[in-house]
C-alpha cells in the first residue's frame, strides 16, 4: 500500500544551546530543499504527504520563515499538502495575519498551532487570534493541527478547550495523541471517543507515543465501534523516524480495513 504521511516538517534550523548545553542540530534528517523532501517521499514510497514548517528553536520567526516553502512544495508537486504555521500570541499577530493570507493558496490544508513557543488555549489575551485562526480553518475547511505533550500548555487538559470552543465547526488533528503516558490515557481512556461521539472533529496521530498506546488505541477503536476513521499515520520526520513510526503502527492496526483508514483513506479525506 502507498502510504499517506499526515505530519512532517520542511526547513533547517539553527542550531541552538538547548537545555543550557552547547548549540546543537538534534534534527539530523532535517531537509532544506524540496528536492531533498520528494527524494525521501520516493525512498520510503510515501505516495502524499502533509509537509508543516520545521520548528523547535525558542524563535517563532524561524518557524514563520518556512511557510512560504511549503506553499512552494504544494504548487511544485501534487504529492504535497501544505500546513502553514500560524501563533495565537499577540505579539505574533503581523506574522500570523501573513500567514493566513496564503491560507487560499493552492495546496494548503492545514494550519499548525503549537504552544511549546508561548501563550495557552485558555489565556484570555490569545483568544482573539484563535478566533481568527479558526474562522480562516472554518471558511477554508482547513485542518488545524496541535501539538500535544504532557504538562504545561500542550497538555491535553489545556488543548480540550481548543476541542470544546472549536471542534464541532473545524476539524482539529491531535498531533502525537497526547504524546505521553498522562496525555494517551486521558485520550484513549474516554475523552477522544466522548468527543468523537459528541460530534466533535477530532483527528490524532500517534507519533510519538509511547509503547502501550499504539496497541491499545487500535483495541479501544475495535471495542466501542468507533474513532476508524480518526486515526492518521505520520512519521514527524524529522523529530519522527519514519520506519519506525510505520512499524509501530502497522504492528498495531493490522493489515485490514483500519490499516487501509489509518495510511491512505482518511488522508484522502481530508487533504486528498
Amino acid at each position: 500500500m502507498m502510504i499517506r504521511d499526515a505530519h512532517r516538517h520542511l526547513g533547517i534550523l539553527p542550531a541552538h544551546p538547548f537545555y543550557g548545553g552547547p548549540p546543537v542540530r538534534p534534527d539530523v534528517g532535517a531537509r532544506a530543499t524540496i528536492a531533498e523532501l520528494l527524494r525521501d517521499l520516493d525512498r520510503e514510497g510515501t505516495e502524499r504527504a502533509l509537509v508543516i514548517p520545521n520548528y523547535g528553536v525558542p524563535d517563532p520567526a524561524v518557524a514563520f520563515s518556512f511557510n512560504d516553502l511549503c506553499v512552494e512544495a504544494a504548487v511544485r508537486d501534487d504529492r504535497i499538502r501544505a500546513g502553514l504555521w500560524v501563533s495565537p500570541l499577540p505579539a505574533d499577530e503581523a506574522r500570523t495575519l501573513a500567514a493566513l493570507a496564503l491560507a487560499s493558496e493552492p495546496g494548503v490544508r492545514a494550519l499548525k498551532l503549537s504552544f511549546l513557543l508561548g501563550g495557552r488555549p485558555a489565556d484570555p489575551s490569545c483568544r482573539a487570534l484563535l478566533d481568527r485562526i479558526f474562522t480562516v480553518a472554518r471558511d477554508g475547511d482547513l485542518v488545524v493541527h496541535v501539538h500535544t505533550s504532557p504538562g504545561a500548555a500542550s497538555d491535553v487538559d489545556e488543548i480540550a478547550h481548543l476541542v470544546e470552543r472549536y471542534g464541532d465547526a473545524v476539524a482539529i488533528h491531535l498531533v502525537h495523541f497526547g504524546g505521553g503516558a498522562s496525555g494517551h490515557i486521558k485520550l484513549a481512556g474516554s475523552r477522544f471517543f466522548d468527543w468523537i461521539a459528541a460530534g466533535k472533529r477530532v483527528y490524532t496521530d500517534l507519533s510519538w507515543a509511547i509503547g502501550f498506546a499504539p496497541r491499545w488505541l487500535a483495541q479501544e477503536i475495535d471495542r466501542r465501534g468507533l474513532g476508524h476513521d480518526r486515526l492518521l499515520f505520520a512519521s514527524d520526520e524529522p523529530w519522527g523516524d519514519h520506519p519506525g513510526e510505520h512499524a509501530r503502527l502497522s504492528a498495531a492496526v493490522g493489515d485490514g480495513e483500519l490499516a487501509r483508514l489509518v495510511f491512505h483513506d482518511t488522508f484522502e479525506k481530508l487533504y486528498g
